[in-house]
């Protein structure tokens, strides 16, 4: 990543006080006013042919000082400060028609100190200024990069002395300034042949200018397509201009190359200069970025070595282990030999130490290195073994998007081991990945595939060392494992699991624990549970047994029809007309006609009781063997069918009321469903309050009834899982 290092130049404070808007305003138009006056004066000196070189010097210290303030850039670029300053930017060797110099080696020639302490104030100025486009571009066109570069190349031929030293550092640290995030500046430098005069100052014997020119190097080998308008003036296809500047950019990336900056870049990974190797890496990451044949080159120049001793040296910065983490994850996507390599290396080790700093870009860069690492099968039990699982998972928490992006593919790649998937649900990692507030759709993605990958996994081996698990001394890894495999078992499994190794005894003692997030994390993994047993082979209710007597319907046309009729029955005070022939379809009514009840030789019955609208709709069933059933008539038809042993009728009943369970009536639905013994109803309640304990458990009433019913959830569940059972079936 691009980072030219430049000096911090925020904005001046101003006064804090109660002035009003128009007051400011009126202080700053004063204030810019006396500056420019001074500005002016100043750029009049530098102008003058007058002036004495002591003068001059005085000038460009005054301006310099001024251009620190960046409400005063605007005013100092305005009053022309930059062509006077490239007036006075020439060093004695434009004067080589002087006779002074005739017959002499250019490696002889003193500069001298003032005209070279000159040279570095102007460097310094055009620096400050540079802190827009706009103020690069202006900078640029008044003839500035053409003197910047031209003092690169004066160590070559002139005696090399502190002040020339100084010049050589502020004229890279000016380019660098330029060149920031401005490509069409990084191109114009290219072509006025800075890059290789920058690549000969990384061996240069002083090493505030080699840190200098790999800033720079690194600022110019940093892709930024940045302004292309002067392109558009000339191009008008859209795939031409994009395949220029793709060009440009290949063409200022293989010039550093090809100018032997690689084996220089190198040695100077092993420098104890901190700084200086935080450009050298900070080149080679920008070199390497996007461009696979210069990683190839990179890693024949023997970068990889130096590059993993970055990652754990004390006497290197942040930055530097970031950028070394960085690049080692695009080592890692050259090809599989290389991601080996790496790890055989010892890479893998301070990766999962750097995961664990309080910085989060280190936690990026390094989640990014073992995530690319971890796509080779050879490295995932090795990023395991290194201690890598726990730490990623706990960055799964993180608040930065691309950590957690980084995390979870890291994950992704883990998980394709079998011995990981143990590991990762033994650490919590299923729940982590399931609950993870992710932060973009990406992520969400590839933890969802993270999660399939976990389950398609367990089976066969993996499932054992997970059952096995369930009798494990920690008790928080016991309940880990059962809620993971409620979700990620095969529906053939969960008898195995959850009844013949007590997985569901584990969950049930969660549902009474007083702790809400057990009692939640067992609730939903209940709920999946039985939600993959009905999606599998059986039904979540019982269909009715059926009658011990083949059932006879006469049908519509004779409800409640005189015709034929051998009995008639008094509701509520009105006669109904019935068929005894049909009625045997009820336990209580084939036993009523066919015992010793006194209604076997009757007429007329009286049914107490029982509403008239009730009734009718019961004996519609019995005649029709279907009736629809309206939520207001579901619980009374409901007792009804219970009174007269309605199998059939019952189960109408129930899933009428099932469909409009809810929050408000659940308890009381609950407690139908044990008076008429209505099982299915009964199961449908479970369920839901087992799914909608987050909204429930805040009901004073709730965990009370959990914990009460808990032998009919138990007893359900048992009686689910046995019939999903394929030996079972």
């Amino acid at each position: 990543m691009e980072n030219p290092n430049t000096v911090s130049r925020g904005l001046k404070r101003k006064p804090e006080g109660d002035l009003s808007q128009n007051q400011s305003d009126f202080k700053a138009q004063c204030l810019s006013s006396k500056f420019r006056k001074k500005i002016l004066r100043q750029v009049s000196l530098l102008n003058s042919t007058t002036s004495d070189p002591l003068t001059l010097q005085k000038a460009i210290h005054n301006l310099s000082v001024l251009a620190e303030d960046e409400d005063l850039v605007d005013t100092v670029l305005d009053c022309g400060v930059v062509p006077a300053l490239v007036r006075h930017f020439k060093l004695p060797d434009a004067r080589n028609d002087d006779n002074s110099n005739i017959g002499k080696d250019s490696s002889d020639r003193v500069i001298d100190h003032e005209e070279c302490e000159m040279a570095k104030g102007c460097a310094l100025i055009i620096e400050l200024l540079a802190v827009k486009q706009e103020y690069q571009d202006l900078i640029v066109g008044a003839g500035a990069l053409p003197c910047l570069v031209e003092s690169l190349k004066k160590h070559k031929i002139c005696t090399i002395s502190q002040p020339l030293i100084n010049l050589l550092k502020r004229a890279a640290d000016a380019i660098t300034s330029l060149a920031h995030e401005n490509s069409d500046i990084k191109t114009c430098v290219r072509r006025e042949g800075g890059i290789p005069p920058l690549v000969e100052l990384l061996e240069f014997g002083d090493i505030k200018v080699q840190r200098a020119a790999a800033r720079t190097l690194r600022t110019l080998a940093f892709k930024n397509d940045g302004n292309k308008n002067q392109v558009v003036i000339f191009l008008h296809s859209i795939d031409v201009i994009n395949l220029v500047v793709l060009v440009v950019y290949k063409i200022k990336k293989l010039q550093i190359v090809e100018c032997d900056a690689l084996p220089t870049l190198v040695l100077m990974l092993g420098s104890e200069d901190s700084k200086l190797h935080s450009e050298a890496i900070g080149v080679i990451g920008n070199l390497v970025h996007s461009s696979p044949n210069i990683k190839k080159d990179v890693l024949l120049a023997g970068a990889l070595q130096p590059v993993i001793c970055s990652l754990s040296s004390s006497s290197y910065c942040s930055e530097s282990r970031r950028e070394a983490a960085l690049l080692l994850g695009q080592f890692a996507t050259t090809d599989s030999d290389c991601k080996v390599h790496i790890a055989q290396r010892g890479a893998i080790p301070p990766l999962v130490d750097m995961l664990k700093s309080s910085d989060a870009e280190l936690q990026e860069m390094s989640s990014f290195a073992l995530g690319r690492l971890a796509q080779d099968s050879h490295n995932q039990a090795g990023i395991a073994q290194s201690g890598g699982i726990e730490p990623l998972l706990k960055l799964l928490d993180s608040k930065k998007t691309p950590v957690q992006q980084n995390v979870v593919f890291a994950l992704y790649g883990l998980s394709d081991n079998e011995d990981n998937v143990v590991c990762i649900i033994k650490a919590d990692g299923f729940q982590r990945l399931k609950a993870g507030n992710f932060k973009n759709q990406q992520t969400v993605e590839c933890a969802m595939k993270t999660l399939k990958r976990l389950e398609e996994k367990t089976q066969g081996r993996v499932l054992k060392q997970l059952i096995r698990l369930m009798c494990y001394p920690e008790e928080v890894v016991q309940r880990r494992v059962a809620i993971a495999l409620a979700y990620l078992c095969s529906p053939r499994d969960s008898k195995t699991i959850f009844i013949d190794n007590r997985g569901l005894n584990l969950l049930l003692d969660m549902l009474k624990s007083p702790n809400v997030r057990q009692m939640s994390d067992a609730s939903a993994a209940l709920h999946k549970l039985a939600a993959k047993a009905h999606s599998s082979v059986v039904s979540l209710f019982e269909l009715p047994p059926p009658s011990p007597s083949p059932q006879v319907y006469l049908g519509e046309e004779y409800v409640n029809n005189p015709k034929l009729s051998d009995i008639t029955f008094l509701v509520e005070g009105r006669t109904f007309y019935a068929h005894r022939d049909c009625l045997v379809s009820s336990d209580i009514f084939r036993a009523m006609f066919d015992g010793s009840y006194r209604e076997r030789e009757a007429k007329n019955v009286v049914i107490p009781n029982i509403k008239w609208d009730v009734f009718e709709l019961m004996m519609r069933f019995i005649y029709t063997g279907t009736v629809d059933v309206s939520l207001d008539m579901a619980q009374d038809l409901l007792r009804a069918a219970d009174q007269y042993l309605l199998d059939g009728l019952k189960r109408i009943c129930e899933y009428a009321i099932i469909q409009e369970i809810s929050v408000e009536n659940v308890v009381i639905l609950y407690k139908v469903a044990e008076d008429f013994n209505a099982t299915s109803l009964r199961h449908a309640c479970i369920l839901f309050m087992l799914e909608k304990f987050d909204v429930l458990r805040s009901e004073p009433w709730y965990c009370s009834l959990v914990h009460h019913i808990l032998p009919n959830i138990c007893m359900f569940f048992s009686t689910l899982l046995v019939k999903s059972h394929p030996v079972d079936l």
